[in-house]
């Protein structure tokens, strides 16, 4: 299982960031080929991104490369550059359902590629909210499933996704829970969103701290300054392993059970369920 606490963007075009970048202690980067690269460097950051992957072939940092949407008319050149030098996924902006991960996946095929983990932003256009239930058709391709909140009020009309303490909007939440519920249906990582206030990090551990209570695994994030910050939200504490270790042992030396009681408390099927999940992560 690919490990996906962190996912650091980094440009394109920027050759000498993505170095620095292994560094950083982010479990991925995404080398952007999509919102960070001006339409005239889009063709030279596409070399500077595969020359990059095979330069880096070997790291323990997962490599993605954020390709553009695929009604650009710019996504096959996005493939055909990176493709051969075997990034570990491709995120893939603006997916709307298992129809656009069908398209992608077989524009990879077509490429020599089958192996390569697809990360959809699944939340990017108003009609993309009325296909999140059909990822778990498309799952075994997928290696998680995140959601954004900068294209989709912009394509409704909307001042902003944000109140003024920086909190989401009404429609906004409904985005970002409906992006959770259909990553634990799809059987795949709920990644959260960006936390775009870079020097803010009292206020970005408030948000990972949300973010893992409510069930994401992971998180992108847009400096590197983030990533220890994210790394140590979305990693179980000593504490929480252990108590995940005893729920799984009172429910393996109790294998008939359905509910039992541990330190005082009731635990039943859901428990267990959550406990291992936990110690997977671990």
């Amino acid at each position: 299982m690919m490990k996906l606490r962190s996912l650091l963007f980094v440009p394109g075009d920027r050759p000498e960031r993505m170095r620095k970048a292994l560094g950083y202690g982010a479990d991925a980067l995404i080398l952007d080929l999509e919102d960070s690269v001006a339409p005239e460097g889009k063709e030279a950051a596409r070399a500077t991104v595969a020359e990059f992957l095979a330069e880096a072939a070997g790291s323990n940092v997962a490599l993605f490369v954020r390709v553009n949407p695929l009604d650009s008319g710019l996504t096959d050149g996005d493939l055909n550059a990176v493709l051969p030098a075997r990034p570990a996924g491709i995120m893939l902006p603006k997916a709307e359902g298992a129809d656009s991960i069908s398209d992608l996946v077989e524009r990879m095929r077509q490429r020599g590629d089958d192996r390569a983990m697809i990360l959809p932003i699944a939340t990017e256009t108003p009609r993309a909210l009325f296909k999140l239930g059909e990822y778990g058709a498309v799952s075994d391709r997928l290696c998680g499933l995140t959601w954004g909140a900068e294209d989709l009020p912009a394509a409704v009309g909307a001042l902003t996704a944000r109140n003024a303490d920086g909190s989401y909007t009404q429609p906004y939440e409904i985005a970002r829970a409906l992006t959770l519920f259909a990553a634990s249906a799809a059987g795949v990582a709920p990644i959260e969103t960006v936390y775009p206030a870079i020097r803010d990090l009292d206020g970005l551990a408030a948000y990972t701290a949300r973010a893992a209570q409510d069930g994401f695994t992971g998180m992108m994030a847009v400096h590197p300054g983030q990533v220890p910050v994210i790394n140590d939200a979305f990693t179980p504490s000593a504490e929480e392993v252990a108590q995940a270790q005893a729920v799984v042992d009172a429910f393996e030396a109790n294998p008939g059970a359905g509910v039992l009681t541990l330190d005082g408390k009731m635990i039943d099927r859901p428990h267990l369920i959550k406990a291992r999940a936990l110690l997977a992560r671990a």
